[in-house]
């Protein structure tokens, strides 16, 4: 009896910890239409700083979450720490502005990825502390629409290449023009409850 209440309190704390990413600032939209299988949203402009890594989908998470975090808790001329935010993002090292037509998988450009960390409200270039790590950089995104899938559960990079492609297809199958690759974002830190956790693919569109 007292192990299944020291089990039941352990799962209580457990799934609490999944509301972690309600105490953070999140990136800004709104949602401009709901589609079958996915919505249209609008994001209002955002400052990020970013870090290029090469490798496959999880071993780039991996090192560029801790390269971006390391500048978030202090790792900067300033030592000072900075709100995190949600969510993480990663992409493929290509351009921005390519027409895709047709499902785009994970790992081209050789092999380099992008991940991306939202800055807190209010920062800009002349108030962010500099990095000490030169990996890191800065760019500001204009206001963009973007089309988004939702799925919770597990992350792998298998199943990141397919929700991937699945919105590529959806996209090709209303007609809706593409004007970037598929960029997948994380909200959760890895010991949210699987059944908690919320992740998305995105795509600009015109």
């Amino acid at each position: 009896m007292v192990y299944l209440i020291i089990v039941a309190i352990v799962l209580v704390f457990w799934i609490l910890s999944g509301f972690f990413p309600l105490k953070v600032e999140q990136a800004k939209y709104t949602v401009v239409e709901k589609k079958k299988g996915y919505e249209i949203r609008k994001y209002a402009p955002q400052l990020v700083a970013e870090t290029v890594v090469k490798g496959d989908y999880q071993r780039a998470i991996n090192e560029g979450f801790m390269i971006l975090a390391g500048y978030i808790f202090g790792d900067n001329v300033s030592k000072k720490k900075i709100a995190m935010t949600a969510p993480v993002v990663e992409r493929q090292g290509i351009s921005e502005k390519i027409a895709m037509t047709a499902p785009v998988v994970a790992g081209l450009e050789k092999g380099h990825r992008v991940i991306a960390f939202g800055m807190p409200s209010g920062a800009t270039l002349a108030n962010l502390p500099k990095p000490n790590n030169p990996q890191i950089t800065f760019r500001m995104l204009n206001a963009r629409k973007m089309a988004v899938l939702r799925f919770s559960w597990f992350s792998g990079g298998r199943r990141v290449d397919a929700k991937k492609r699945q919105l590529l297809e959806m996209l090709n199958r209303d007609k809706v023009k593409t004007i970037s690759a598929p960029q997948y974002a994380g909200y959760n830190p890895p010991w949210t409850p699987p059944f908690m956790r919320r992740h998305e693919i995105l795509v600009e569109i015109r």
